[in-house]
């Protein structure tokens, strides 16, 4: 589905030669005034980071894109937004890889994988503002000619895969889509649609995985997500569980 050429246009976009980190950069803007449905990239950042503080690589030919949303649904809906982001990445990176190659897949929550490596990371971050609006950036990178030297899991690039596409044309791709993604979801209203969507690309359902949480790892079945987004495990020689966030490792211990 693409999106009505309405709602497309409720979003802009301005880009960066350099910045720290584009999520950052979205939340200056939000304190100043930025009303939201605002995309940030760069070419490059110098303080770029994922999930708990982890660095990740910036350099130049890569794609750096974060989208500032503010209030974008009720609190209670909101857990199911960072899986619709990686379901909006999905369908670009789907438009720009050849047919036949090795599978594209979405892990829990929201990284995409090609063959089983991680080719696009996405850090989701909110804020409450001085006046009580409540900013919401969704950070992007995703590996088109660079990825890290020694990842702790395996990581790959579009370069790899057939698709040595710029940054440019892999965000016209992410812009259209995600836009289509979030009229979907619109504001979590159509948020059954969408994880049904997100099934459909899943990677590892029915798999013995292990997930990293804060203070411990648990080890089950991976049967697949409820319609908040969190995952249900079959924990071994214990209950059926939901978790809302945490590591996901295939394979089990």
């Amino acid at each position: 589905m693409r999106p009505g050429r309405k709602f497309i246009d409720e979003f802009r976009h301005e880009g960066l030669d350099e910045t720290s980190s584009t999520n950052i950069e979205c939340f200056a803007r939000a304190k100043a005034g930025e009303t939201g449905n605002l995309w940030v990239t760069a070419a490059r950042q110098t303080g770029g980071r994922g999930r708990r503080g982890r660095p990740w690589v910036s350099e130049r030919g890569n794609l750096y894109a974060s989208l500032l949303l503010i209030d974008p649904s009720a609190p209670e809906q909101m857990g199911s937004l960072p899986l619709a982001f990686a379901l909006g990445v999905y369908r670009a990176l789907r438009t720009v890889l050849p047919t036949g190659g090795q599978p594209l897949e979405i892990k829990w929550p929201n990284d995409v994988l090609i063959g089983r490596k991680k080719t696009c990371g996405i850090l989701m971050e909110a804020e409450f503002l001085s006046d009580g609006r409540r900013a919401v950036v969704s950070g992007i990178g995703i590996n088109i000619a660079h990825k890290p030297d020694n990842p702790a899991y395996p990581v790959t690039m579009l370069s790899e895969h057939g698709a040595p596409c710029s940054p440019d044309e892999l965000f016209a791709h992410l812009f259209r889509e995600t836009a289509s993604v979030l009229e979907i979801w619109n504001r979590g209203q159509g948020v059954a649609e969408i994880m049904n969507a997100w099934r459909a690309a899943a990677c590892g359902i029915g798999e013995r995985i292990t997930v990293n949480l804060p203070d411990r790892s648990i080890s089950g079945r991976f049967t697949g997500i409820d319609d908040n987004g969190f995952l249900l495990l079959d924990e071994d020689d214990g209950p059926s569980r939901a978790i809302a966030a945490g590591d996901v490792f295939f394979g089990g211990t």
